[in-house]
């Protein structure tokens, strides 16, 4: 970890040790935040004793950290455009980190006082909005030249959509569990309550086989929450690294020869493949060129052909006198003149050729200077943008998609990645976190939803059906809410018996703290940005 401070000054050294402090407790506030929803249904079904249940939980958690990837990390990563925070200073960064941390934590303590199953995903990501108002306010330009709208689009489209799949499939396997029993009456056990258990066989846990599925599935929804919910803080940690400590962290400082070439080539074989389909793309550009200031775009372009540059000059003078020289091409140049730049140009072409020249003959980054370093990074995630265009496209095969995602895999290999050390460490906190304070959330969780206490059934079913979303959304590399999956979960296996089920006056409650999360997040998040900038302005 010598790396981490290399070349920083001895204030930036002591804020970013405080701020990763900070994440980690982030961390570990979610992992008691969010426990609940690993446990309630195996402690409610008394499957397993609440301390065990919750050593479990831990110890699934951590793992789910280590083995879940980065998807989802880098997901919210790109929620800001790759140039806002490689373009900013340190001390900036850190009034953004803090910002969102204070509102994040903030709000998730307030909430598990009260006993209130919320979302950390929604807090955070409010938190992350926040600061792109906050950031727009200050800089007099658009919201959606802050934010990658369409990355935000697809989040919030997940967000709204896991809770209801949540229901729906809960009440599925719930009533696929009902028909069994009607069909084969001797296993009504599952039906029972423990309480109801307790009276008929004078003990409230199931018998072995069910217990053993109640386990599993609870193990499920652990490992299933810590690498989605994991992946966050390490998405988290990786934007204030990059942004603080460019020349270690914007690439993969660890990439082999044998991962530069993977990488070299997967971008000759895009080169190929683009230049014999041309006519059908060549009207696609990147969509974070249309959002970033022009001097910053150029910039990136003009490493290998400066006739860009000469062609483009008069353009930007004209416009420079104009308006604010830091707006975006889309508020500066018509469309006819980006044509012109970059039609005119092949901008993907140029793009990969660039790239290619920056590779040619690398055995590490290590030979590239900062400046290299930050330009192969934007100009990978350019030619990822590219591609993700084109594999959306209505007339591309499946076994072209299939090559082209193939080749986006080696693309991102060397720019989306986190330190080992980073993984291990959220991973520890979020699964320390998960051994305390569990018991708030989970009593509204297991005793409050529905009229009645929870059968095996039902908290089979709300595990199932959490472990499955969580699961599938964290391997397409989407941020879902835990919570808000099992809560919707546990009440679509009570309203299988009957709509009188659930308790409607909490739901309404745990609905209102739904719908005020990511607003608030936004307003402390934004707020605390405001007023730090403003009492340190001086120092920025």
């Amino acid at each position: 970890m010598s790396y981490l401070f290399y070349d920083l000054d001895i204030h930036i050294r002591v804020l970013l040790i405080l701020a990763l402090c900070f994440v980690f407790v982030y961390e570990a506030i979610n992992g008691f935040h969010d426990t609940a929803n690993s446990v309630v249904p195996v402690i409610y079904t008394c499957a397993l004793r609440s301390s065990n249940a919750v050593i479990m939980s831990g110890i699934f958690n951590f793992l789910g950290v280590m083995l879940g990837g980065v998807s989802v990390s880098y997901t919210i990563v790109h929620l800001l455009p790759t140039y806002f925070f490689m373009n900013t200073n340190a001390n900036h960064i850190f009034i953004m980190i803090f910002s969102m941390l204070f509102a994040a934590i903030l709000w998730n303590l307030g909430t598990w006082y009260f006993g209130l199953p919320t979302s950390s995903s929604h807090t955070l990501i409010g938190a992350l909005i926040g600061i792109g108002f906050a950031n727009a306010f200050i800089t007099h330009c658009s919201v959606n030249q802050e934010l990658n709208i369409s990355q935000l689009i697809h989040i919030f489209l997940s967000l709204i959509i896991s809770p209801i799949i949540g229901l729906i499939l809960s009440k599925i396997i719930m009533s696929l569990l009902l028909r069994y029993r009607s069909n084969f009456g001797k296993y009504q056990e599952i039906h029972m309550t423990p309480s109801k258990h307790a009276q008929l066989y004078g003990k409230q846990h199931p018998s072995l086989w069910i217990r053993i599925i109640l386990i599993i599935s609870a193990a499920g929804v652990s490992f299933s929450h810590g690498a989605n919910d994991g992946q966050k803080g390490i998405g988290f940690i990786m934007l204030l690294l990059v942004g603080v400590a460019p020349a270690s962290f914007v690439l993969n400082m660890h990439a082999n020869n044998n991962d530069i070439t993977n990488t070299r080539n997967a971008i000759n074989n895009f080169q190929r493949y683009y230049i014999q389909h041309h006519d059908h793309f060549k009207n696609i550009i990147p969509s974070e060129i249309m959002s970033m200031p022009i001097s910053v775009a150029l910039n990136q372009l003009v490493i290998i052909d400066p006739s860009i540059q000469k062609i483009t000059t008069h353009l930007i003078h004209e416009h420079n006198h104009q308006s604010n020289c830091n707006c975006r091409i889309s508020t500066v140049l018509t469309t006819a003149q980006i044509k012109k730049i970059f039609y005119d140009f092949s901008l993907t072409l140029t793009i990969m050729q660039n790239s290619l020249c920056l590779l040619e003959n690398l055995e590490n980054y290590e030979q590239l200077n900062l400046n290299q370093r930050l330009q192969i990074r934007q100009l990978l995630m350019y030619i990822t943008d590219i591609l993700d265009q084109i594999i959306k496209h209505p007339d591309i095969s499946n076994k072209n998609k299939k090559f082209l995602k193939h080749l986006k895999i080696n693309l991102l290999n060397t720019i989306e990645y986190a330190p080992t050390w980073i993984i291990v460490a959220v991973a520890l906190s979020l699964s320390l976190g998960t051994t305390i304070g569990w018991k708030r959330v989970a009593i509204t969780i297991g005793e409050k939803i529905g009229t009645q206490k929870m059968t095996y059934a039902q908290g089979l079913s709300a595990q199932l059906t959490t472990a499955i979303s969580i699961g599938t959304a964290s391997y397409i590399g989407m941020p879902v809410s835990t919570t808000h999956i099992l809560s919707s979960s546990i009440t679509g296996s009570m309203l299988t018996h009957r709509w009188e089920g659930v308790q409607w006056k909490i739901i309404k409650n745990i609905l209102m703290t739904w719908s005020l999360t990511i607003p608030i997040s936004i307003i402390l998040s934004g707020g605390f940005y405001l007023l730090i900038f403003k009492l340190f302005y001086q120092n920025i």
